[in-house]
């Protein structure tokens, strides 16, 4: 008869070899899933600056320092996916009857 801690220690050893089989998987989904927020948030900033932009409540410095830092952090993006071989179109994540997660770039004015 086993004892009930034998039972979990072999459940856990069964999971834990699981998990570690696919850990190349596993880490591959959670940088996708992290940049996929990143460049979420990359692209409501950016909607943000244009926004700003058009309203008249930037200076001309202020413009440009945002403008700036928009095209670097797209760089970190576009290198970052690069290094994990991941394409633009890897982090739009599908959310079934609600669409695509990211604006198409091309409906973008």
């Amino acid at each position: 008869m086993t004892e009930p801690n034998d039972d979990a220690h072999a459940r856990s050893r069964r999971l834990q070899n699981r998990i570690e089989a696919d850990s190349e998987s596993i880490k591959r989904d959670l940088v996708r899933l992290v940049l996929t927020l990143v460049e979420l948030v990359r692209q409501l900033m950016e909607r943000q600056a244009l926004r700003r932009v058009d309203e008249g409540d930037l200076s001309e410095e202020q413009i440009e320092e945002l403008g700036l830092g928009l095209m670097q952090l797209a760089e970190a993006m576009s290198e970052l996916q690069d290094h994990f071989g991941l394409s633009p179109e890897d982090l739009n994540l599908d959310l079934g009857p609600l669409g695509s997660l990211l604006p198409d770039e091309r409906d973008r004015p």
